[in-house]
């Protein structure tokens, strides 16, 4: 199926890519319609059918984008997932999932097998920096790395990047697209549920750039919240635009911006 609103995909492969991520590619004539924003942080939401059943119930979406839910709500089954990769030539799109135990989405990704479907919806980014920009900060725990990644991966040459990531352990580094002027620094065993974040203290420690600047971060919610107010209290990021995203809620399931 597949509609203005609606596109249907099954998986056409898995990669794992590293002990605490799983990379799905999805196909399908659904995807025909799919038109990516072309921002790297887009996001979509993500329906699953009815593991018992094999029923898919969608909401309905006026044209304000509104939703309605069915009397039983919870047989919407959906989670809310960046993109890695779209490619409209080859009708492909890559969705980047965080191996964690329970979870709508988790548990569904680490079962998928080739064939297995699943509707989306259509994308909205956030990622919105000046015009003229000159350098960037982008932050992310495990869950915003795909969108991170992709943001880099279409950063203009001459733009400045300061990159910081937490993860569990090096063994769940990935390997980043190359840039000319991006500084990454890893840190292990923070956020990511396994201890206090350390995004905030290391914004702190980076140095105001040359020309505008941008700050764009994706993590738990309280650590997002909390870049946003340690961002405005730092000199270096005086009069620097600012978006933290919340892509998880500790103690809830793991999702990403607007869900």
């Amino acid at each position: 199926m597949s509609h203005p609103t609606f596109h249907e995909a099954c998986v056409a492969r898995r990669q794992l890519l590293t002990p605490g991520m799983v990379r799905l590619t999805f196909a399908g004539a659904g995807l025909a319609a799919f038109r990516s924003t072309g921002i790297g942080d887009e996001y979509v939401r993500l329906f699953f059918p009815d593991p018992a059943s094999g029923e898919l119930v969608l909401p309905e979406i006026d044209a304000d984008g509104h939703w309605t839910f069915p009397a039983e709500r919870e047989r919407v089954r959906y989670a809310t997932y960046t993109i890695r990769r779209f490619d409209a030539r080859a009708g492909e799109l890559d969705i980047d999932f965080v191996i964690h135990e329970g979870g709508l989405a988790s548990s569904w990704a680490q079962a998928a097998a080739p064939g297995d479907r699943i509707v989306l919806n259509n994308p909205r980014g956030l990622y919105e920096p000046p015009a003229d920009l000159g350098w960037q900060v982008l932050m992310a725990d495990a869950t915003g790395l795909p969108a991170l990644a992709r943001l880099l991966e279409q950063t203009p040459a001459h733009v400045e990047s300061r990159i910081v990531i937490e993860v569990a352990d090096r063994a769940h580094e990935q390997p980043l697209p190359p840039h000319p002027r991006a500084i990454v620094t890893w840190s292990h065993g923070t956020g990511n549920g396994l201890s206090a974040s350390a995004l905030d203290r290391q914004l702190a420690q980076i140095p105001r750039g040359d020309g505008v600047g941008y700050l764009w971060a994706a993590a738990e919610q309280k650590v997002a919240r909390r870049i946003r107010t340690v961002a405005r209290d730092l000199p270096a990021f005086e009069g620097v635009p600012c978006k933290a995203v919340a892509y998880w809620i500790a103690g809830a399931e793991k999702r990403a911006p607007g869900s």
